[in-house]
């Protein structure tokens, strides 16, 4: 099984979109309305698995701020995290929960540049054995840190809500219902990705993620 199509440029991103607005005139429509969608690539590593980690259940702004706190603390890098305490974490404003999947993520044997060489379902597999990295989480790392190209984030809120508004469903469609909706957008699923959480933007007036 390969890797499959990588993201690396603005350029790829706009190809995909392109595929997709040809593909389905609701997504033609989205575009006109958002412009040209960011490319969302992220370095890879212990930092950007952290970060998404942090983004988990909060909204964006909250994210952020504890961010910052963790930045300005040195406890986003993963050899200050084993040395610290857990009072220095928890003032940074993180969750007990989120207090113990840092200590999971720092503690863990992942291996991150393997990780840039395997197909996306043993990616996933992968992340999801360190405690506190769900399903929503790694997709998001594959997406935004690996750049690939056919990951949708099938239970991200945000992505859910969005397609609600712009294919007029009465109800936001749940993760199941979600990914079947996606799986027609392959091999551009993370241009769909990112699209509707541009089009979010638009319609809600605030960021689906970071």
């Amino acid at each position: 099984m390969s890797v499959g199509r990588i993201i690396e440029t603005d350029g790829d991103v706009a190809e995909g979109a392109a595929w997709l607005a040809a593909k389905d005139e609701r997504f033609r429509e989205a575009l006109a309305q958002t412009g040209p969608l960011p490319l969302r690539r992220n370095a890879d590593g212990f930092e950007a698995l952290l970060s998404a980690i942090i983004g988990q259940q909060v909204s964006t702004a909250s994210a952020s701020a504890i961010w910052a706190r963790l930045e300005a603390a040195g406890l986003h890098r993963r050899d200050k995290v084993l040395l610290a305490s857990d009072a220095d974490i928890l003032a940074c404003g993180l969750s007990r929960p989120k207090l113990r999947y840092t200590r999971a993520l720092a503690e863990s044997e992942l291996d991150y540049n393997s990780l840039r060489g395997v197909p996306d379902v043993e990616v996933i597999a992968a992340l999801c054995s360190v405690t506190g990295i769900g399903r929503w989480t790694a997709e998001v790392y594959a997406l935004s840190s690996l750049g690939r190209a056919d990951v949708f984030p099938s239970g991200d809120l945000a992505l859910q809500e969005a397609a609600k508004v712009l294919f007029g469903f009465e109800a936001r469609p749940k993760e199941k219902a979600m990914a079947e909706l996606a799986a027609d957008w392959s091999p551009w699923r993370a241009v769909a990705a990112r699209l509707l959480w541009a089009y979010y933007r638009v319609v809600k007036k605030r960021e689906g993620i970071r």
